[in-house]
């Protein structure tokens, strides 16, 4: 059932639309005694989440018991980090997921199921599991608050992949990554119907239905000027509601190009981005647009390590960003990669296919990574001053851009708001 719907491609959605939107939902959900809110981390700072999280508090005062972020893998969020992207919430609210020890198991969608959806590429079955507070706290709403936008696991972000990956386990994740990457990345994005999908779904109408999830989901784009606005707002508690924020996420976050692009240059914002784990959805993006043997320019002045879980990234410094049938190779042939199958999708994801060339510029800090670090992964290395000095981000337009030597490049200041494709590729 829909409790909310409000969008267009080119509305703009102010912060006190966002919180009457939230208000006008919750009040015809009636009376909750106890409130579970399950907003993005900081790695979704423009997903408005942040913000409706606080109008919840608001709302519900001391009924919204715990907040849990939807960490999946990503590194827990600091009391800095808390405070910036929700405000005014009290921080005793808010619990860390583990995604190692935390969870429990729902159920497990059979391997013939997903042998099927995914047209034989993996058979094995998916256990669906979630934060055991979801289950053993009682609550009689789960708010589950969200960006709606194109994404490289999945096809479109959000919606139950929030409750599955974002508060999942260690296999329920690895494997989710594996099936969609096995599928193949470019057959998937942009898509609110893909194998990955029709696996969360199998779970959440099996499994889940006994858990009372609302989901809050924002489509957030960019507008001329490249500043942030929120054109959609989507509450509800069924598929229904997700295809609705997906079919305007298209329509916002898509940028079908009529040609192929020989240079992008991609800004890493320096809050957001530390890792290639995160980075590297300026690879996952912009690879549907890259013209072969075309580059693909990463300014990255954060960028301190490859995976923010210590076991990822030892993996992806041993394997690197060499392609899928390397990837492949590796799994078959090592158990440390058999047994965290959410890195070998990473590292499929991560790599141009030796179609077009990757070069990033991590700054010059000591905890930066270094040049042998980044060419150790299959990545080439540029400096960042002489880069930010040719391809200033101050200057530079999103979309094309003509240099002054005559050189055209395609500027995106935030890869993770959009996909970007070639027309032709896109079938």
């Amino acid at each position: 059932m829909i409790y909310f719907e409000k969008g267009a491609p080119d509305a703009v959605l102010s912060n006190e639309d966002l919180k009457n939107g939230l208000f006008e939902a919750l009040d015809k959900l009636g009376s909750k005694s106890k409130v579970l809110a399950i907003p993005p981390d900081y790695t979704r700072l423009p997903s408005k989440a942040g913000e409706l999280t606080a109008f919840s508090y608001q709302y519900y005062g001391e009924k919204l018991c715990d907040i849990l972020p939807a960490l999946g893998t990503h590194s827990p969020m600091t009391d800095e980090q808390i405070t910036h992207m929700f405000p005014e919430v009290p921080h005793s609210l808010f619990r860390i997921h583990d995604w190692r020890n935390d969870v429990i198991t729902l159920g497990e969608v059979p391997g013939d199921f997903i042998e099927n959806v995914s047209d034989g590429k993996v058979n094995f079955s998916w256990p669906a599991q979630v934060n055991k507070l979801l289950v053993d706290g009682n609550f009689d709403l789960i708010l589950s608050l969200g960006q709606v936008v194109p994404h490289e696991v999945v096809g479109m972000a959000n919606y139950n992949k929030n409750i599955f990956v974002g508060t999942g386990g260690s296999e329920g994740i690895n494997k989710s990554h594996f099936i969609g990457a096995a599928y193949g990345m470019e057959k998937m994005m942009g898509r609110a119907d893909t194998p990955v999908r029709k696996v969360f779904n199998y779970a959440t109408d099996h499994f889940a239905q006994h858990l009372p999830i609302v989901y809050v989901q924002t489509v957030v784009g960019v507008d001329d000027e490249g500043k942030l606005v929120t054109r959609g707002l989507f509450i509800g508690d069924d598929f229904e509601v997700f295809e609705k924020a997906a079919e305007l996420s298209l329509k916002v976050n898509f940028d079908m190009l009529e040609k192929p692009l020989k240079k992008v240059v991609v800004w890493l914002d320096p809050t957001e981005f530390k890792s290639t784990w995160l980075g590297n959805k300026s690879i996952y993006r912009t690879r549907m647009a890259m013209a072969n043997d075309g580059e693909l320019i990463v300014l990255a002045p954060a960028l301190k390590e490859f995976g923010e879980d210590k076991q990822i990234d030892v993996l992806i410094r041993k394997y690197g960003y060499f392609g899928t049938p390397a990837t492949l190779k590796a799994v078959d042939e090592n158990e440390d990669l058999q047994e965290n199958l959410g890195a070998a999708a990473h590292l499929i994801h991560g790599s141009s296919e030796g179609r077009f060339n990757i070069t990033y510029c991590p700054g010059k800090n000591p905890w930066n990574l270094s040049k042998n670090e980044i060419e150790s992964v299959g990545f080439n290395y540029a400096d960042i001053d002489a880069m930010t000095k040719k391809y200033n981000p101050e200057k530079l337009k999103n979309g094309f851009n003509m240099m002054s030597d005559g050189e055209e490049i395609f500027y995106i200041s935030n890869p993770a708001l959009g996909l970007w494709a070639f027309k032709e590729r896109f079938k």
